[in-house]
C-alpha cells in the first residue's frame, strides 16, 4: 500500500473503503444472499452500474425452496448478464451505508 501526501496533509492511497451492505440476489436459476460492497460516499446503484463483467459478492449463501441454504461460499463472483434483480435486505449493511 501506497500513501502519498500533497503540499496541504491530504493523503492519498491505494486502498478503496467500501461499505458491506446485505442484499439478495435473483439470477436466471437462483437466489442468493450476501454482501456488496459499495464505495463510501456512492450509491448501491452505482456499484450495480460499474462497466465490469462480475459483481463481488461476499459470505454468499444460494437458497432453494424456502429458504434453505443449498451452498454458501466466502466470495463469488456473479456475472453481470446473469443478474435478474437485485435488493438491499432489510438489516445491519443497509444501515452502514446511511451513516
Amino acid at each position: 500500500m501506497t500513501i502519498e501526501y500533497d503540499e496541504k496533509g491530504k493523503f492519498y492511497t491505494d486502498v478503496i473503503t467500501k461499505l458491506p451492505v446485505s442484499c439478495l440476489i435473483q439470477t436466471a436459476t437462483h437466489l442468493m444472499r450476501g454482501f456488496i460492497h459499495v464505495r463510501q460516499g456512492e450509491r448501491f446503484k452505482n456499484e450495480l452500474e460499474r462497466d465490469e463483467s462480475f459483481l463481488a459478492v461476499t459470505n454468499v449463501s444460494i437458497l432453494g425452496a424456502g429458504d434453505v441454504v443449498l451452498f454458501t461460499a466466502p466470495f463469488m463472483a456473479i456475472n453481470r448478464s446473469q443478474i435478474v434483480w437485485v435488493m438491499p435486505s432489510e438489516d445491519e449493511g443497509r444501515e452502514a451505508l446511511h451513516e
